[in-house]
């Protein structure tokens, strides 16, 4: 447990010293009119990271051993850390002042004292709280509701693939709304994701696709993951420029690293929450008697009826609608406020 943990923190390390310092890097070499544009290229490489990983880990999980994973992430790593030691020069900045302890705490708090950019964060960590199922509850789902023989991995990668395919395009084209205007359409669509995941229990037996037999969980799996990964498009970028705005000169890089702490309170929340839903509808079969367990084998052979404790199993995902709904309300009251104290101020003026 020990060395798991330990790299498990240097991963969250690696972290905060990464997103920070690319996003400040991003915003502090694109000019206003372009912030958003650069953050969506930004955003289309690194998932053009996750895609390529899930790709290659997901077969090499299979035939060699989930042990050789983190040896590939591990050469991965270095393989970018030597590009970037040859490659990248960053200009002299002879503006840039290393900052001392009490500074960078005085930045720290600037950050989080900021009352738009703090609300703005914790209602997005709802948004995140949902993306981050294809992590927690979405693959546990898949293989009790569905099977071994079916592959969360690769239902996962469509997310960064959408992303990769869209994200610029519609970047461009909310490139003149506001932030919190793009936010709000990412808001709506991302309950409208897991309730297509929930909705695989409306069908009966297998989907005829163009012919293809296809599994309901395997089709509204897609579908719902694709909505996520387009409203990832809508949220990401406009999110990124908006906490950028916000930040003084020579303060990009604490604000856009504070931005990243909604996945944090997402996770935090949506992990936990995961566990007690999964245990709740959708158990773990071990768990179960021996009998139940040999009727949920059988079911899944399509040789039996569903057991009892999965005849609830999308209730999962309803759950998670609901948490989207109640954050894209928060978020309609934030844009009211904001909208009003923004007025308020110019007529003051």
């Amino acid at each position: 447990l020990g060395p798991v943990l330990a790299g498990l923190a240097l991963i969250v390390l690696g972290g905060a010293f990464v997103k920070p310092v690319i996003t400040g890097t991003v915003a502090k070499s694109s000019d206003a009119t372009n912030r958003a544009r650069a953050f969506s290229i930004f955003y289309m490489v690194v998932n053009i990271g996750s895609f390529t990983g899930k790709t290659i880990v997901a077969p090499m999980r299979i035939q060699m051993g989930v042990e050789t994973v983190p040896f590939f992430s591990a050469g991965a790593s270095l393989f970018a850390l030597i590009l970037v030691i040859l490659i990248f020069w960053p200009p002299d900045d002879a503006e840039a002042q290393p900052k001392n302890l009490r500074e960078t705490l005085q930045g720290m708090w600037m950050a989080m004292s900021n009352v738009r950019f703090l609300a703005l964060i914790l209602i997005t960590a709802g948004f995140w709280a949902i993306q981050g199922q294809l992590y927690a509850s979405m693959p546990d789902y898949v293989l009790r509701m569905a099977g071994e023989t079916y592959k969360p991995e690769w239902y996962a990668n469509v997310n960064p693939l959408v992303v990769v395919l869209f994200v610029v395009a519609i970047t461009q084209l909310v490139r003149k709304w506001k932030p919190q205007n793009s936010i709000l359409v990412a808001m709506a669509m991302i309950p409208l994701s897991s309730l297509a995941m929930a909705s695989s229990s409306w069908f009966h037996g297998y989907v005829n696709i163009f012919g293809m037999k296809v599994h309901p969980i395997t089709l509204m799996m897609v579908i719902g993951i694709s909505i996520q990964g387009l409203a990832e498009c809508f949220l990401s970028p406009k999110y990124l420029e908006f906490a950028s705005k916000q930040a003084p000169r020579g303060k990009e890089g604490v604000f856009l690293g504070f931005a990243h702490i909604n996945t944090f309170f997402a996770w935090i929340f949506g992990f936990i929450f995961s566990g007690y839903l999964l245990r709740a509808y959708c158990p773990e079969p071990t768990t179960l008697s021996v009998a139940i367990q040999e009727q949920h084998t059988l079911w899944l052979a399509g040789q039996g009826p569903m057991p009892s404790a999965y005849a609830h199993a999308n209730y999962l995902w309803y759950a998670y609608t609901a948490i989207g709904v109640a954050s894209l309300l928060a978020l309609l009251v934030y844009i009211w406020v904001t909208n009003r104290i923004d007025a308020n101020t110019e007529m003051a003026d």
